[in-house]
């Protein structure tokens, strides 16, 4: 009897505690392995959908002007009328989808409906030469993965969202630091101590994942680049300074447009966002045609080049930024990572010949320095910049050029965009229901 007794309990505990451990366990895995597997073929497609616009564009130089504003006038339509919800990058809707209690308003922000929609209306956006990146829409995927695996849980995790948005962090740009460091300060601002394991394990596997098939490699190639301990680091106040401002400024057009501009302007937006998007799309065309090309698509190609030391043209960092900008106010899904990484590094050639250094080390300060002061998240910044590039010499001029960016660019928007996008999301959200 003692025996059968025993069996029993032990035969309840394991249904009782350690099935629904190892199957909330299981789950973050099996999710980590989905995420990397979009990532890639999200990777695969994005390329693709560039090097056919390349192609075309080199053919006919002026083809853009026609494409492009006609692509975007699509996508908005398509975007407003059929995903709603999958617009921008998408990192500002998981955001939102995590202070969310409501199972139904979180789905119209994270489900495998704008997840697969996702990846197919951004290729589409950068077949048309859109500026934009794949990486925070691969968050917004991994998230919208991650929470419908939730269902088959006992009961859903609260990590959920917070390890399927760090694991697309990880998994796009093979970079499982920044996808960790990402988790912690920009999705939530806080590191959870409940779920950090289960997160962990999901950035590592969603990693693992995207190095199974594409191997180990970093974004934008090595670096070695140094910067001698001395008068040269008097250039980081510079960088800082000059990246804040800018990073700054574009952050908070773009939430001006989201939030919607006053007056006559902002009437006409909402009631024509079709022929708004046509108009980005024009605009968007225009900085590419001027830039011979370069300034489509993410440009990480053109800042490898910047990296490498070869000439750029003097423009390509301005329009490169005004056309990520306004990309990003049209409407249509597009991330801002890549490009706003490719601004820095244009901006690196503008500021050479006053600063004297050598261009690969000022572009690495540069792009670290212009995505802190957009996203106001300097950890994650050169955390990002740090893995994509390999190079941990400039940790140091890397680390302090991104906080003092960060610092400035509070000073002309006093939120990080994502953060701010978010709490738009949610006040819409909170109208609707208050309408209803």
């Amino acid at each position: 009897m003692a025996t059968r007794s025993f069996k029993q309990a032990l035969s309840l505990r394991w249904r009782r505690i350690w099935l629904p451990r190892w199957r909330r366990r299981g789950l973050f895995v099996i999710g980590g392995i989905f995420v990397g597997l979009a990532a890639v073929a999200m990777a695969f497609m994005a390329d693709e959908a560039q090097r056919l616009f390349f192609l075309a564009q080199q053919q006919w130089p002026y083809l853009p002007l026609l494409v492009t504003p006609t692509g975007f006038a699509i996508l908005a339509w398509v975007t407003k009328r059929h995903f709603d919800g999958a617009q921008g990058s998408g990192i500002p809707q998981v955001i939102a989808a995590r202070q969310m209690t409501d199972m139904a308003a979180k789905q119209q922000l994270v489900s495998p409906k704008l997840a697969v929609a996702k990846m197919f209306l951004l290729t589409a956006g950068l077949l048309f030469g859109a500026s934009a990146g794949r990486e925070g829409p691969t968050v917004q995927i991994g998230a919208s993965v991650m929470f419908f695996l939730g269902r088959f849980a006992p009961h859903r995790q609260p990590g959920l969202l917070l390890a399927g948005a760090a694991a697309g962090v990880s998994a796009a740009f093979n970079a499982p630091l920044a996808g960790i460091v990402f988790g912690i300060e920009e999705m939530s601002r806080s590191f959870e101590l409940r779920t950090s394991g289960l997160v962990l394990g999901t950035v590592i596997v969603a990693g693992l994942t995207s190095l199974a098939i594409l191997g180990d490699y970093t974004y934008f190639g090595r670096s070695n680049q140094t910067l001698a301990l001395g008068a040269q680091w008097f250039a980081i106040p510079v960088v800082g300074v000059v990246c804040g401002l800018a990073g700054g400024g574009f952050s908070r057009v773009v939430i001006a447009f989201a939030f919607g501009l006053p007056g006559k302007a902002g009437r006409l937006i909402k009631q024509h966002p079709v022929l708004f998007a046509a108009t980005c799309g024009m605009i968007v065309a225009v900085c590419g045609v001027l830039t011979d090309g370069v300034a489509f698509g993410t440009s990480a190609e053109q800042a490898k080049a910047i990296l490498a030391g070869e000439q750029v043209t003097g423009l390509f960092g301005p329009l490169k930024l005004i056309a990520t900008m306004v990309t990003a106010i049209s409407g249509i899904p597009g991330g801002i990572f890549s490009p706003s990484l490719s601004v820095g590094a244009g901006i690196a050639t503008l500021l050479q010949d006053v600063l004297g250094l050598p261009i690969g080390a000022l572009a690495i300060m540069c792009m670290a320095a212009y995505l802190a002061a957009v996203l106001q998240a300097p950890i994650t910044a050169f955390v990002i910049v740090t893995e994509m590039t390999g190079n941990h010499a400039l940790i140091f001029p890397v680390m302090l050029c991104a906080v003092i960016a960060s610092f400035v660019s509070k000073g002309i928007c006093k939120e990080g965009i994502y953060h701010a996008l978010a709490h738009q999301i949610l006040h819409k959200a909170q109208s609707a229901r208050n309408i209803t």
